[in-house]
């Protein structure tokens, strides 16, 4: 078993074993690191994440760039990493599976599908051909990928459960291995979503109430947790706030709270 294998088997063990698990969004190798070093067991990338490295929005980045930020997260750990791959760069279900094995190839063990993109949520059966053409590149793989399938109605604005939990459904028979509605917020929306599905289902906590636990997900039926981009706006919402310290106050006090120097060195691997 390669490296490779190995990390896919750890991962699809984390959506087979009892409870629910963290899975931590890094936007860069560097945060990779540090999300490893804190203790998580499996590393995503986030879209809107690694837009903002490069000064752009979310959804405004090529693939090529895409899938080198992919290849330097997943060669930054030893953990299994997955990745946001949006709409995976097609329309067309041939051409948006194909992005599938160039995936797999940066070193990634998972990844998954949009049903929309920018403004559009695909037609139903759309939708479902580009899900079925991804798990056949999948499938075709020389290790278990695993895939997720996101329905975006509620991401989208379209407050729309039944036909969220119709595409869901319609994904999982199809073959997917993760299911994924992100958008939605309440205990009861979650539940309604875990109870309608056979296959894990990924939850992100960007979008939903704050004040919810790991705990309380995992008894809903989530198995897996994100927080998409919400960490990377976290950590440049304190650096605006040191910014605006230094401009409005002519204060420092904010590198009382930096991490130490010596600290983040150890934490990249720098002894």
């Amino acid at each position: 078993m390669n490296a490779q294998q190995a990390k896919a088997a750890a991962f699809r063990a984390l959506h087979e074993r009892p409870g629910a698990f963290i899975i931590a969004n890094a936007w860069d190798a560097g945060s990779a690191k540090l999300l490893a070093a804190a203790g998580f067991e499996a590393i995503a990338t986030t879209s809107l994440g690694f837009a903002a490295t490069l000064g752009k929005i979310d959804g405004t980045v090529g693939r090529d760039d895409v899938l080198a930020n992919c290849r330097q997260i997943a060669g930054a750990t030893d953990l299994p990493v997955s990745a946001d791959l949006e709409n995976c760069f097609a329309r067309e279900p041939r051409a948006a599976a194909a992005l599938i094995p160039l995936a797999a190839a940066t070193g990634l063990v998972g990844g998954s599908i949009e049903d929309a993109h920018e403004n559009e949520v695909y037609d139903f059966n759309l939708a479902v051909e580009r899900v079925h053409a991804a798990v056949e590149a999948a499938r075709a793989l020389p290790f278990p990928f695993v895939l997720t399938a996101r329905a975006e109605n509620f991401w989208q604005g379209r407050r729309d459960m039944e036909d969220t939990l119709r595409r869901l459904q319609a994904f999982e028979r199809a073959g997917a291995d993760v299911l994924f509605a992100p958008g939605i917020r309440t205990l009861d929306e979650i539940r309604t979503v875990c109870s309608s599905v056979g296959k894990p289902v990924n939850v992100v906590m960007s979008a939903a109430d704050p004040s919810l636990t790991v705990a309380q997900l995992a008894a809903a039926g989530v198995k897996r947790i994100s927080f998409g981009g919400a960490l990377t706006r976290f950590a440049l919402g304190a650096a605006m706030q040191a910014a605006r310290e230094m401009q409005e106050q002519g204060s420092f006090r904010w590198l009382t709270t930096a991490l130490p120097g010596a600290e983040l060195k150890r934490l990249l691997g720098g002894g």
